[in-house]
């Protein structure tokens, strides 16, 4: 009798095997945790492959490019593949998603802290820079001109101008501030103009907008008591499509490097572009400050404007030998990018 039971018993757990059901002991019950414990790792890959590509300056192509500009959000997430291995105990994953939480922070993190400034202190004028997309023309002029007042503003870079937008300013009373420009007007989006409280002097031949290439206005600004400046409104096609990226990057590496033996060289514009893209970093590289992150006000986004903005596309760029005192960010009507105000501090001539 008990060898016909343990044979009886038998017959059962096989059939508990074939059916499928969990049973002590069976296969069916170890192989839902085994599938369980690759959840960790599946949910950490995508953190762990964007802090790669961040941290080699790895992304080409659309849609890597645009997709970088999310990576502050993707920083603020990284503790979520953290915690999700750590309750799983699947040390493995923890320990992968934690070093890519660990790069992104490192990343992004110091872009809230002041720095860096120049090795020696300038002692020159200061300079306010103001720079705003127009969303093709659609930004209130009224409201931009209050701005240049309130924030008293000696140089406005502003992108998207149309011929429309550019005699709105004007008649809103632009001139009686900044009564010298540079202006490179054109319908949609390739548009450009840069508005000066001294007098300007255009540098280089007018940038014809056609196609993926924008306005590229440039001026010298004489700027009492400083060495020669010399600025540009940017404004690179933004990087949507694969086409477009290589426009973008073409954009980019055409925009006038640093010149530490030359003028004084100022960028302000949307270059649809954060400081989490290599071509942003390599353009820096040459011996431009950014002046939000110089400020510790790198983290703050400026489009798409309300009531969510999350990329800082807008930026000012300022040789290193000048110091950067403050930046601010302003909402503006009619636009869906945040204007940036740039407190500088010049050389002495």
């Amino acid at each position: 009798m008990p060898a016909r039971r343990t044979g009886w018993r038998a017959v059962r757990y096989t059939r508990g095997m074939a059916s499928g059901r969990e049973v002590p002991g069976g296969g069916a019950g170890r192989r839902a945790p085994g599938a369980v414990a690759y959840l960790p790792w599946v949910l950490a890959a995508p953190w762990v492959v964007w802090a790669v590509v961040r941290a080699g300056g790895l992304e080409a192509g659309f849609p890597l490019v645009p997709a970088l500009a999310l990576t502050p959000v993707a920083a603020a997430t990284s503790v979520v593949p953290v915690a999700v291995a750590l309750l799983a105990r699947r040390w493995g994953a923890a320990a992968a998603a934690l070093a890519a939480a660990a790069v992104l922070a490192a990343c992004v993190l110091p872009r809230a802290l002041p720095g860096p400034s120049p090795a020696v202190a300038p002692e020159g004028p200061q300079l306010r820079v103001l720079t705003l997309n127009l969303l093709a023309g659609g930004a209130d002029s009224d409201a931009v001109v209050d701005l240049v007042r309130r924030s008293d503003a000696d140089v406005l870079a502003v992108q998207e101008a149309t011929p429309a937008a550019v005699d709105a300013l004007e008649r809103a009373g632009l001139g009686a501030d900044l009564p010298h420009a540079v202006v490179d007007a054109a319908p949609g989006v390739a548009g450009g103009a840069l508005y000066a409280r001294h007098p300007v002097q255009r540098v280089g031949a007018p940038v014809v907008p056609s196609g993926p290439v924008f306005a590229l206005p440039r001026a010298r600004i004489a700027v009492p008591g400083a060495p020669p400046v010399e600025a540009a409104s940017v404004h690179p096609m933004p990087p949507l499509g694969g086409a477009a990226v290589s426009a973008w990057e073409r954009a980019i590496d055409g925009l006038p490097p640093a010149d530490s033996g030359g003028p004084l060289r100022i960028l302000a514009g949307d270059l649809n572009a954060t400081l989490d893209h290599a071509a942003l970093r390599a353009l820096l590289a040459t011996g431009y400050t950014d002046a939000a992150d110089a400020a510790g006000a790198g983290l703050r986004p400026t489009w798409p404007g309300e009531p969510l903005p999350f990329a800082a596309l807008d930026h000012v760029l300022v040789d290193a030998r000048a110091a950067v005192d403050a930046v601010e960010v302003h909402d503006v009507p009619g636009t869906d990018h945040r204007a940036v105000l740039a407190e500088l501090t010049l050389p002495a001539a």
